[in-house]
Formats: structure tokens, sequence, C-alpha cells
């Protein structure tokens, strides 16, 4: 059975439906939920939902939401090897979902920009995902790249999802890269790929981010996906959903391709459709095994 161990950001979503354009400066009444979130925790609990050993390595606060996120995240069958902070509260983000699906966010790291606990990491795995948050972050960035050595001298897999387009132009494409290294597969959505390889399409940025990365997918939305690994590429067209909220939705992409065996084809198809499956209903996270 594939082995994924998932290392990043543990968050608490506060993600309110809005029912059109926010009313700046006034009131824009709409449905407000918590949810579970965090990409790198997303990834683990998605990772379960498929049928594979998916670990967590993170941190929350002193807290009760960091209790109430640990909990859930164990609930989901996530081996949660997570660390309490005194001194930080459990990371937490607004998500602001438009009628289209499209959200935006609003996080405070909290704990998550907070050294990791690399020892935590178990003796074996197949894959190693790191989200881009914990290379962003000043804070958890050295246990990042520390767990990124380890998984080398382990021989695992690596897989990196680059996190958001606006910081990660902020950080400079060039100091991205040397955080990353070589033989990485690297998960960037469209948007990020842009930052990153300065292409606008899906294919040319997945050719162009293959050749300097090992692999790269190119996350397109409702047009699919792209892989390429510098020479070959392999794409697939999206899965037709009704969309509810977009968040988490290349979390269940990269725990779909990961969980999944077989040719890059079938992996690529499975991830896709666990992104349909995701912003199909509100939240990061696959519906709770009653």
């Amino acid at each position: 059975m594939t082995r994924i161990v998932c290392l990043g950001d543990l968050m608490v979503d506060v993600l309110a439906l809005l029912p059109g354009p926010l009313a700046v400066g006034s009131d824009t009444p709409a449905p407000v939920t918590g949810y579970g979130g965090g990409a790198a925790a997303n990834v683990a609990a998605w990772a379960a939902a498929a049928g594979v050993t998916a670990a967590f390595v993170g941190r929350v606060g002193a807290d009760a939401l960091g209790r109430q996120a640990v909990a859930e995240l164990t609930a989901a069958g996530v081996d949660a090897r997570v660390e309490s902070d005194p001194q930080r509260s459990t990371g937490a983000c607004i998500v602001l979902v438009d009628p289209s699906g499209e959200r935006t966010m609003v996080p405070s790291a909290g704990a998550n920009d907070a050294p990791l606990d690399v020892a935590a990491l178990p003796e074996a795995a197949d894959w190693l995902y790191v989200s881009g948050y914990a290379l962003l972050n000043s804070g958890s960035r050295p246990s990042a790249l520390a767990a990124l050595a380890a998984a080398r001298e382990r021989g695992w897999s690596i897989a990196v999802d680059p996190a958001s387009a606006a910081p990660l132009a902020a950080a400079g494409t060039g100091t991205f890269f040397g955080w990353l290294g070589a033989d990485v597969l690297l998960l960037p959505n469209i948007d990020e790929a842009f930052v990153l390889s300065g292409h606008t399409d899906a294919e040319s940025a997945a050719l162009a981010l293959g050749r300097r990365c090992g692999a790269a997918v190119v996350k397109d939305g409702p047009a699919g996906a792209v892989w390429s690994d510098g020479s070959d590429v392999v794409s697939v067209p999206g899965v037709p959903a009704e969309v509810v909220d977009t968040t988490g939705a290349g979390d269940a992409f990269a725990a779909g391709f990961l969980a999944t065996s077989g040719d890059v084809a079938a992996r690529l198809r499975t991830a896709v459709e666990f992104g349909a499956r995701a912003v199909a209903r509100p939240g990061a996270r696959p519906a709770p095994v009653r």
C-alpha cells in the first residue's frame, strides 16, 4: 500500500458562502461554517479517503481549536504527528466563496509559521508531500528544507505544491527553485505555473517546469491537467462538476495523483475526479465517514 507523508500546514477554515458581491464597508449576510483546513492536512485527509496510508506532520496551538483540528484529522484516518505550540495560536483562515465557487483566503499562519518536528517523520514512506506554505513561511522553512533532505536520504519520492501565486511571486522564482532542488514533482495550478514559468498555457508551463524540477503537473481547473517530465506530455480533460466551493480542490487533486498506481494518464484521471469531488461540496476535506 502506498504510504504518503504530508508536512506543513493545519488550519481551521471559517468559510462564508457569499450570495453575491461583497458589500465593502457594509454587511453581506451569508452562511458561515467552520471546516478543517491547511493544504498539507487536506492532502493527508484526501489520501486517507483514497485508502492509502497517510501521515501528517505539523503544528497547532495549545488551544481548543488545535485539539479539535487534530481530532478531526485523526477521525479521518490520518496518522497525525502534531506538536502543540504553547506560544502561538492554531492557524486560521477566513475563506470567502463567491457564487461561482471561487474562493478568496485571508490566512493567519499562527503555529504553522514555526519549526516543525522533522524527527516525527516516519522511518518509511513512498512519498513526502510538502505544502508550499511550509517553504514560504520563514518560521517553518528550515524544517521543510530538512524534511526534503531527509526524504532524499531515505529514497522517498517528493511532491511539492507551490501553494499560492501571490506569496510565490513575492518570494521570487529563483529563490523558490533553490528551496526545491531537483527531482521533485511540482503541482502548481495555472496561476502558480505562470509565476514560475512565464507561460500562460498549461502544456508549455508543464514542459518548462518539468525540465526544471524533474516532473510537473499543471492543474488547469475545468480544462483538466497536464503532466510533463520536460520532454513527454500527458494531458487529461476536466470532469464536469457542479461547483460549490473550490477550496481544497488542488489538495484533493494532489492526493488523488499520489495515491494512485499505474501510468501517468490513470493517475491524472483519478486526480481530476478527486478535484471534481472537492468542488462539489463546501470545505476543503472529503465528507466525513458517518
